[in-house]
Formats: C-alpha cells, structure tokens, sequence
C-alpha cells in the first residue's frame, strides 16, 4: 500500500523554492535510491518522505508549502513530519546569520532517506564528521546519472562500461558539490545537432566545466529545534528530532500542548510578533 501511495504522489517538478539559505539541505552519505526506501513507514508517511526525497536542497520545506502540493492537509502533514523526525528521517535547525548588520536566523530541513539514529544526527549537528562509507554511494549516484543520460536526450547514450570509465569524473562533481541538476546542466548545455562519440564528449564536458575544489572549512553548528514546535533545545535531550513535550504526546501533540502553543498564535498574530514557530513554518 505505501509503494502505491508513493507512486501516486505529484512529482516534485514545479515545487518552490525557499529563500536562499533556507529550506531543504540533503543529509551526507545516503545509500543510493531504490524503490524500496521508505516501505517501513505507514503508507501517508512514505508518500511525503518519497516527495522530500525528490526535492532538490532549498526547496521551501514549510507545512503550508507542502500542503499546496502534496494531497494532505497541514494538520496531518505537520504530523507526518513529526514521525519522519522520529524515524530518523529529518532534522530541523537553525543557526544565526548576519546580514547586512542584522542578525537573524536561518533555518533548514535536514533530510535522509537513509534513517539515522540520534547519536548520529547529534555528530553530525554538532559539527563533526559522522562515520560513513560515501564513496560507494557516490559512485553509485555518478554512475546512475551517467546512466540517465540518454533518456535526458539520446544523444549522450551511453553504455555500462563508458559509465564506468566516465563514474570517476561524475564524482569528482559531487564530492566539489555539485548537485544531480546542475552537472546535467553542464553536459547537456548547447547540445550540437549530432554527437558523433557520446563517450568522448561527455567526458569532454565532465573534464572542462568541472567547478572548483570547495574551500575546506568547519561544519557549522547548528542549534537543533523541535520539529513539532519550533523550540529551540538540546539536541541531546531530544528523542526523534522532538522534545520531551512534543516525543510524549505522539501520534499526535497533547491536547493541552496544541492549545498553549494555539494561544501562543493568536497572541503573536495580534502584537505583530512572531513565534518560533511561526516563523520555522514561514522560512523553512
């Protein structure tokens, strides 16, 4: 039921995207893509993860956002997210930013379709290096684009053993980060009429428009909020992405939780002040 839940879903194509620094940001390390990635979950669950996954990174993750597009209400999605969260899914944090003199915070959406327990989104938010085998997913990824390729547009097929040759150099693309759509891009641009060696040219494209290598800086650190609320805590003192009031009232929040937080609205909607989270639902 939830495979067919998720093929059903809309894809991803015309969805917005966030403010630049905002929204979605895909987690390190994932395994490669199957059919098969979320049959764990309940069938609603998998249907929005499926859709999460497809988004590209800065994707505006907002629960309203989100409603436009997929076939639930913001109230259930809201508690999809929560339970993603609980399943090791997704992460939401914020970290502080200046701009133009003025502080302010800047908020994303972690996601993985490869579910991460808690100590490992804690090392990873934290800062450091969480312990992983990428280079097998990425090859992977290289390899299935390189693959895609002549379904993009026949000129550029490819055989298995050219997207081996070529998987070295796609990668390269990913580990200076670079995403999925932006290689394509950069192979496909200004096509000629006919390509008389796919092999050649895409290699061709591969070696001269590789970007620059990222400067090697410090992970940053982000503070972990709640994904239910929007509240700011110790991501070592929560379970699942969700504090203690929040993880305690699950499926769904406590009913004297849902009306303070209610209150809480109300209150900022006539003072002109903005929860947190408010404005986590407005920036994610």
């Amino acid at each position: 039921m939830a495979t067919a839940q998720l093929s059903a879903a809309p894809r991803p194509s015309a969805h917005p995207t966030a403010n630049p620094g905002y929204g979605k940001k895909s987690a390190p390390g994932q395994e490669p893509r199957t059919g098969r990635d979320f049959v764990h979950l309940p069938a609603r669950e998998a249907s929005i993860a499926g859709y999460l996954d497809r988004l590209d990174d800065e994707a505006d993750m907002s629960i309203k956002t989100l409603a436009k597009h997929l076939p639930y209400g913001q109230c259930a999605i809201g508690t999809a997210l929560n339970n993603l969260s609980a399943a090791g899914h997704l992460r939401r944090v914020r970290r502080p930013v200046t701009v133009d003199g003025c502080p302010r915070w800047v908020w994303h959406t972690f996601f993985s379709r490869t579910a991460r327990d808690d100590a490992w989104w804690g090392s990873f938010l934290g800062g450091e290096v969480p312990v992983t085998e990428p280079s097998r997913a990425v090859r992977s990824a290289a390899y299935g684009l390189l693959a895609r390729l002549g379904r993009i547009d026949a000129r550029l097929t490819l055989s298995a053993a050219e997207c081996g040759a070529l998987e070295e150099q796609a990668a390269e693309w990913f580990a200076r980060g670079a995403g999925e759509a932006q290689l394509v891009q950069a192979v496909i641009a200004g096509l000629p009429e006919r390509v008389a060696h796919p092999y050649g040219f895409v290699r061709a494209r591969l070696l001269g428009k590789l970007p620059p290598e990222p400067v090697v800086t410090r992970a940053p650190r982000y503070e972990v909020v709640c994904t239910a609320c929007g509240e700011p805590g110790d991501g070592g003192e929560m379970r699942g992405g969700l504090c203690g009031g929040c993880w305690g009232g699950r499926p769904g929040l406590a009913s004297e939780h849902v009306h303070a937080r209610a209150g809480q609205v109300r209150a900022a909607l006539r003072t002109g002040r903005r929860t947190g989270s408010t404005e986590n639902g407005a920036r994610a």
